[in-house]
């Protein structure tokens, strides 16, 4: 049975409205009635067409380009709601922006990732929704609940329908590590790690690969990919490595700069990805495949709203 539409309201900033359209009607509400837009000056002007006094409000919003104007669209979203009575207002953010600056590397460096706690707080959120964040860590950022959901299970289920043998998941980077195996035990296959130096942002540079990958089919996982340099080296390295074929996933298509471009360049076969992050048509390429998150998003605010465990969904 459908959720009470008078007490459980899904609502869309600029973002992903295609998105948060999905989730909505995987749970049975239609989309709320919120109209954000722009003043003469730039300023973003909200305005909420329908009562939310007293409703579980969840705002679909994930922090993806432009960046700081979805921000902002958010935090202003999320005042607007708390200041009309609502009961509770989980931000839904499929992506978290500034994830990647979540500790000081070096002298006079923000903690953004932190910042970012701040201000979704401040501005009325009573509790997050987010998936793979770049950082679990982040999670200690807030002093609100943090639901942190996992596309390796989506990601699995594809490619365990694709039928592949002898396949390899292989990590890009020792950071990642936890989530190549997590995969691979999913998909009952050994795991390699790609070692590697990064001179600069966003620049990488592969050293070797630590693991057996010659003749496999390998599967290249990350929770993101940018600019793709990681995964034009990587692939590159695995081919000459004596890799069978490769595909590359990730939770996060951010896709900025020169990745298309590379993603074309790269050896690899396939690019799954999800649509925490819309793809707009200069980055469509054949060799991308989209998986939606919809369901999974929609069966977490379901639980969250009738007060169910939200971890049973990966166990």
């Amino acid at each position: 049975m459908a959720p009470d539409q008078r007490r459980l309201k899904v609502f869309s900033g600029n973002a992903h409205p295609e998105l948060a359209k999905e989730i909505a009607a995987y749970i049975g509400v239609p989309l709320g009635a919120a109209k954000v837009s722009r003043f003469s000056n730039g300023e973003i002007q909200v305005v909420i067409d329908e009562s939310v006094r007293g409703a579980d409000i969840f705002v679909v919003q994930p922090i993806t380009s432009p960046v700081n104007e979805n921000i902002m669209e958010l935090l202003i979203l999320m005042d607007a709601f708390r200041r009309a009575s609502a009961r509770r207002i989980t931000a839904v953010i499929p992506h978290y922006g500034y994830a990647r600056q979540d500790r000081k590397a070096r002298g006079r460096e923000p903690i953004s990732a932190k910042l970012m706690a701040n201000l979704l707080v401040t501005a009325g959120a009573g509790r997050v929704l987010t998936m793979d964040l770049h950082a679990a860590q982040i999670q200690g950022f807030f002093d609100i609940p943090v639901d942190h959901l996992l596309a390796g299970p989506l990601l699995a289920e594809y490619f365990q329908k694709k039928g592949l043998e002898n396949v390899t998941v292989v990590s890009p980077d020792i950071g990642g590590v936890t989530r190549a195996r997590d995969l691979a035990q999913r998909l009952h296959a050994p795991i390699a790690i790609i070692d590697k130096r990064r001179p600069a942002p966003n620049v990488a540079e592969v050293m070797h690969v630590i693991g057996d990958i010659k003749d496999r089919t390998v599967i290249m996982v990350d929770d993101l990919i940018d600019t793709a340099g990681t995964i034009l080296l990587g692939s590159q390295a695995l081919k000459e490595y004596g890799a069978k074929e490769v595909y590359a996933c990730c939770t996060h298509p951010v896709l900025s700069g020169p990745a298309i471009s590379r993603l074309g360049e790269a050896p690899v076969k396939e690019v799954v990805v999800t649509n925490t992050i819309p793809l707009g048509p200069e980055k469509q390429l054949d060799k991308i495949k989209v998986l939606s998150v919809a369901p999974i998003f929609g069966e977490a605010i379901i639980r969250i709203y009738e007060d169910l465990s939200v971890s049973k969904l990966f166990e």
